[in-house]
């Protein structure tokens, strides 16, 4: 830790659900990575005062000396700041709905990252992001931008491509997630100690090596685990009650799995894979975005209001660090301190699996410090996942095209290629539902 150096944040997408488990990291970690300033900013006014009036209760109990702001006014919320931490949602959960619930109206995979919902959501996020991080080159020039908002893979291939030198980096937290239980199935106590080889893109990618902090090979143990139960056996105890749809998703691993046993798969591979069973076992007017806003949103919006009602923090279980928070900090604690730790984030391939395209943004490990990160190749991957990741990677980069120049060809083709979509007819009836629920989110297609 810097003797004297102390850390200023941006939080964009202030009033996030997961906004408090990041303050909880933040104060968790404040002697790694000690804080003098939080700001929250938002386009939602009153929908971060909620959350921005119970962490400031907390912070004032946890961590009087950090300063906290929280402000709709982009000077104020990216000068003087040293990492901007953004997970923006555009559109709310009332886009969510839409994304979800149009494709599965003809039969095809609702997905707020994956298939037409993904695409329909990159395409709101682009400028988002964008003018986020132009407010931060222009007020805090030496920040660097952790983006967390989703759909991940399209905007990293969209903030490669339109902004190529600027100091963000592409981040989400399921690699993370499945370490977690990768670790609690070998009974290890430290997903930390975790020392993996791993390769795809964004939701889209295989665990090829994994071993413990003594070097042992632990694939032998996960593989048994997924083989029967897929992730279901790492998942921590207090996590039993955890959504019915995670659940399905954690014990279909290892139907995915069974494609390719020299490899674990990520999760999320469900939906490219086995698309006609994801459809059978969705409810076209009651889909994720529905049990989010009965769960987390409602616990955190609740727990928010009763901690500025009661004026105090404690006792209350909303500022408790999770997956997403504890990464977010770990990396930022990274590039701050100059730790050099290992992090799977989305870069530039430029030769990491050296048999996929240069320019496709890839997810791998990474090295991190100070300067930014150094890749750790992966080498050349088998077949089946480079032919995957190619028609993928196609989609992503025409939905990414079809932004720039306003192309309602290209988003046709998007839709068309996705593994999730039967034929170009179905693609075409989904872009223009779509197109109509986006006015007002998606640049003008000609």
């Amino acid at each position: 830790m810097s003797d004297s150096k102390r850390y200023a944040i941006a939080v964009a997408g202030g009033g996030s659900t997961y906004t408090p488990g990041i303050v909880a990291s933040l104060v968790t970690e404040e002697e790694r990575f000690p804080i003098r300033k939080i700001v929250f900013y938002d386009n939602n006014a009153e929908r971060q005062e909620t959350v921005a009036k119970a962490c400031e209760i907390f912070l004032q109990e946890a961590a009087p000396e950090i300063e906290f702001i929280y402000t709709t006014d982009p000077e104020t919320a990216f000068t003087d700041i040293d990492f901007v931490m953004a997970q923006i949602r555009v559109g709310l959960y009332d886009m969510r709905d839409k994304d979800e619930k149009i494709p599965l109206k003809y039969g095809v995979v609702g997905q707020e990252t994956c298939g037409p919902g993904g695409i329909a959501y990159g395409l709101r996020s682009i400028g988002p992001v964008i003018e986020i991080l132009d407010y931060m080159e222009k007020y805090s020039p030496n920040a660097w931008m952790l983006n967390y908002s989703n759909p991940a893979a399209i905007v990293a291939e969209a903030t490669n491509r339109l902004r190529p030198n600027s100091k963000i980096i592409n981040i989400c937290d399921m690699p993370v997630g499945s370490l977690r239980r990768f670790a609690n199935m070998c009974g290890i106590d430290d997903w930390h100690k975790l020392q993996v080889s791993y390769y795809g893109l964004n939701h889209f990618g295989w665990w090829s090596a994994m071993y413990d902090d003594k070097g042992n090979d632990l694939m032998p143990e996960i593989r048994k685990h997924v083989a029967k139960n897929g992730f279901i056996d790492g998942m921590p105890a207090d996590t039993q009650h955890a959504d019915k749809s995670w659940y399905e998703t954690f014990l279909k691993v290892r139907d995915v799995y069974a494609l390719d046993p020299d490899t674990i798969p990520n999760s999320y591979l469900k939906y490219y894979l086995y698309p006609d069973y994801v459809v059978e076992h969705s409810d076209p007017n009651h889909t994720r975005v529905d049990e989010i806003r009965e769960g987390r949103e409602k616990f955190i919006f609740t727990a928010c209001r009763e901690v500025a009602e009661k004026g105090t923090a404690e006792g209350s279980r909303l500022f408790t660090p999770f997956n997403h928070s504890d990464y977010i900090v770990d990396l930022a604690c990274a590039l701050a301190e100059n730790t050099l730790g290992r992090f799977i984030i989305i870069v530039p391939n430029e030769g990491a699996i050296e048999n996929f395209d240069r320019d496709a943004m890839v997810e791998i490990p990474c090295i991190v410090g100070k300067n930014g990160y150094e890749r750790i190749v992966q080498g050349a991957i088998p077949r089946f996942q480079k032919g995957l990741m190619e028609q993928q990677v196609a989609v992503e980069k025409l939905a990414v095209d079809a932004w720039i120049e306003g192309s309602y060809q290209k988003l046709w083709q998007a839709f068309t290629l996705s593994k999730t979509v039967p034929s170009a007819s179905v693609a075409k009836q989904i872009l223009d539902d779509m197109i109509e629920a986006n006015k007002g989110y998606w640049p003008e297609l000609k």
